[in-house]
C-alpha cells in the first residue's frame, strides 16, 4: 500500500517513528475502525484516528447534537446543533483528512443490528454511556473476534479497557450497576472527555499497528482531581453469559 507526496508529509512524525514507520502506517491505512457513540470518547477519538490515518472510521450514533454536548464533544460546533452526531462528525473528520474514508450510520446499536454495523470493522471503539448498547456491543466483538476497547467517564475520572476475546466487557460489568450514574445526572468535566478519548485512540493505534502493550485484558483508571492513573487487571469470569 503506497502513499502519495501528501500523505508521506502528513504522517511524516508517525513514519519516523520507530514502533510504527511505513509498515505501521499502512495497517493505519488498510484499517476501518468502528465507533459506537460519537460523544464524549468517541469524538475526540474519531479525531486523533482520523488525524492518524485510520482508512475508514464507521460512526454509529443515533442522536442529534445538542448545544449541552458542546462543553466537551470537540467534533461539533455551534452551527451543528440539531444535526445528527454521524453527519456531522463525518463532515468535521472529512475536513480534517481527505485520505481517508467515513462511513455515518445513523442508528443506535442494539442486540439485533450489531452483527451487521460491526460487520467488517478490524477493532471498535465503545464510548455510549448505555449498558445495554455496550453489552450489545461487547457480545458482537466477542462472536465475531473484534477487539473492543472501551472507554467510559464521569464527574472527574474516566477509564479505558481493551478487551480481545477473554475477558470480554462482560466479566468486568456482569450486570447493569443498580447505582449507575450518568453525565446528564451527575456532570463531567470537559476536558476529562478529551483525555479518555485520546487514550481509547492511542489504545486503538497500538492494537492496529502492533506497538507497545496494548491493555488487553487490563483497566486503566483515571482520578482527574488526583492527577493520578492505575491499572488493575480484568479476570476472566468461567460464568460470564458472553465469553464464559
Amino acid at each position: 500500500m503506497s502513499f502519495s507526496d501528501d500523505e508521506i508529509e502528513r504522517y511524516a512524525r508517525h513514519l519516523v517513528l520507530a514502533e510504527v514507520g511505513g509498515p505501521g502506517q499502512q495497517r493505519l491505512k488498510a484499517a476501518r475502525i468502528g465507533i459506537v457513540g460519537m460523544g464524549g470518547v468517541g469524538a475526540p477519538a474519531a479525531l486523533y484516528l482520523a488525524a492518524a490515518g485510520v482508512g475508514r472510521l464507521r460512526l454509529i450514533d443515533d442522536d442529534q447534537v445538542a448545544l449541552s454536548n458542546l462543553q466537551r464533544q470537540i467534533a461539533f460546533s455551534e452551527q451543528d446543533v440539531g444535526a445528527p452526531k454521524v453527519e456531522a462528525g463525518a463532515t468535521r473528520l472529512a475536513a480534517l483528512n481527505r485520505h481517508i474514508g467515513i462511513e455515518a450510520a445513523a442508528e443506535r446499536l442494539t442486540s439485533d443490528n450489531a452483527a451487521r454495523l460491526l460487520d467488517g470493522c478490524d477493532l471498535v471503539i465503545d464510548g455510549t454511556d448505555d449498558f445495554g448498547t455496550r453489552f450489545a456491543t461487547n457480545a458482537a466483538c466477542v462472536a465475531a473476534s473484534i477487539p473492543l476497547v472501551s472507554g467510559a467517564l464521569g464527574r472527574w475520572s474516566g477509564q479505558v479497557g481493551v478487551f480481545a476475546g477473554r475477558p470480554c466487557y462482560r466479566c468486568l460489568v456482569p450486570e447493569v450497576p443498580p447505582d449507575a450514574e450518568t453525565c446528564a445526572r451527575v456532570g463531567v468535566v470537559g476536558a476529562l472527555a478529551g483525555v479518555v478519548g485520546s487514550m481509547a485512540a492511542l489504545e486503538a493505534i497500538k492494537l492496529i499497528t502492533g506497538a507497545g502493550e496494548a491493555l488487553i485484558g487490563r483497566l486503566l483508571v483515571y482520578d482527574g482531581l488526583a492527577a493520578a492513573a492505575r491499572v488493575v487487571s480484568v479476570s476472566a469470569d468461567p460464568s460470564c453469559p458472553v465469553c464464559g
